[in-house]
């Protein structure tokens, strides 16, 4: 057992500057059965927040498979051995509690927020679906959910403007059989073909407690806890062990450039590189970097596309690291009539004057004072903590790592900056320009 005797309160470090952090107190232990459990007591509120984390996002599908981990994030609502259809919601919906799930490309997360004394109703129900689903699973529930994600894929991505630039940018970044190619929510085809033996075999595969992180965060007493987490999830069987998608980044030979009409009123032009995995100092760097360019009103890219030659209506940049790839992305929506290759144009300038002549010390307080500001947001609550602990625990292998992110940033320099304007944003990018039906004239198409 693991018992962390830190305190849950923001203290400053003085080094070569000063950088918050977070100290989230928390003990962490194992069942039997290989059920990461966590516990972070705060008593300064009335409830408990319950998270269940499985290791098994998008990623762990296969070609022709996908989707399948959304759409398990449906079943896993409707209804398990001791627990009807429709219970799930009613039960904890009746204590007032906060209940939700989500799937990402490494991950799948459910979670509810409840009064404290009915946090052995939360146990009670996460245990059931994880130990007891397949005897309720049965071919109309999965035809139901498979028709609601198909809808939900309509109504978010193939009916909204500029929602499906992801999916183009992912499948001409990665190769066809890499993990992050295929969007989380899948392929209408691929939701189409899934068998209830397809979904159950997922479901045995990955939804076993040796492949999950149990948080708990808020006013509760261990001693009063740790006997209903192993009466609730102790006797539910070890599943096989899993082997995971190694680390691949993408590797891009040369610039592709790509053009899509869609029902949009204006241009807006998709700029991607490939980069590195999360939770690595490269990537602390890269969003520094993001910062810099598109964070408030006088970020570089901000004030020459948006203010000083008034082409862009918005702009924004991001590193997005996931477990085992990432990706730069500048993403700039023109205003009418603005063509992208303009838009282009004062980009690669401002990367080129960055490349020339770095940025300021001034710009990287301010990037990293940004970054702590989102890490202390994210302990404000009590399900932010509890999702957190789990992606670290699950990620990265160690739940302490949630308090040392900011580590990452420590010190980043402007030659750190340069190095990775260098070795990543001079190499070759997807370029995706979304235009309005007819109008490709705007798109940016100019040679390499």
């Amino acid at each position: 057992m693991n018992l962390c005797r830190v305190s849950a309160l923001v203290t400053i470090f003085l080094a070569n500057s000063m950088i918050a952090q977070i100290d989230v107190k928390f003990e962490q232990y194992k069942l039997e059965n290989g059920l990461n459990v966590i516990f972070h007591e705060d008593h300064s509120v009335p409830v408990t927040a319950v998270t269940v984390m499985y290791h098994v996002g998008s990623k762990n599908e296969k070609l022709k498979r996908t989707g399948f981990a959304h759409l398990f994030e449906h079943m896993m609502f409707k209804g398990s051995e001791h627990v009807a259809d429709g219970e799930h919601f009613k039960l904890l919906q009746e204590v007032g509690a906060n209940i939700n799930g989500f799937t990402t490309e490494d991950g799948t997360t459910y979670f509810e927020v409840v009064p404290s004394n009915q946090l052995e109703l939360a146990l009670y129900l996460e245990s059931d679906r994880m130990g007891f689903l397949l005897s309720a699973l049965t071919q109309s529930k999965l035809d139901n959910q498979r028709d609601v994600v198909k809808n939900e894929r309509r109504q978010r991505v193939d009916n909204v403007p500029y929602g499906t630039a992801d999916e183009k940018i992912a499948k001409a970044l990665y190769p066809p059989t890499h993990p992050y190619s295929w969007p989380v929510i899948g392929y209408m085809e691929d939701l189409s073909a899934a068998s209830l033996d397809d979904v159950k075999d997922f479901f045995r595969t990955y939804y076993a407690p040796n492949n999950a992180c149990l948080v708990l965060s808020g006013n509760f007493q261990p001693d009063e806890a740790r006997p209903l987490v192993e009466k609730y999830f102790g006797e539910i069987p070890r599943g096989k062990d899993i082997e995971r998608p190694p680390r691949a980044g993408a590797k891009l030979m040369e610039t592709k450039r790509m053009v899509f009409e869609d029902k949009v009123q204006l241009p807006r032009l998709y700029l991607t590189w490939p980069t590195v995995p999360n939770y690595t100092r490269m990537g602390a760097v890269l969003e520094v970097l993001a910062h810099i360019l598109t964070r408030g009103k006088t970020s570089r890219l901000y004030k020459a596309l948006v203010y000083d030659k008034q082409i862009a209506q918005s702009v924004f940049a991001s590193e997005d690291g996931f477990e085992i790839a990432g990706d730069f992305q500048i993403q700039a929506t023109a205003k009418p009539d603005k063509g992208l290759a303009q838009i282009e144009n004062v980009i690669d300038s401002i990367l080129n004057d960055i490349n020339k002549h770095g940025v300021t010390q001034d710009e990287i307080a301010k990037a990293i004072t940004a970054e702590e500001v989102r890490v202390i947001n994210s302990a404000a609550t009590e399900l932010g903590k509890a999702i957190s602990l789990a992606s670290y625990y699950s990620y990265t292998g160690d739940p302490q790592n949630y308090n040392h992110q900011l580590d990452l940033y420590e010190g980043i320099s402007q030659d750190e900056i340069l190095s990775v304007v260098r070795k990543f944003l001079a190499g070759p990018k997807i370029v995706l320009s979304v235009v309005p039906v007819g109008r490709q004239d705007l798109a940016s198409q100019k040679g390499e």
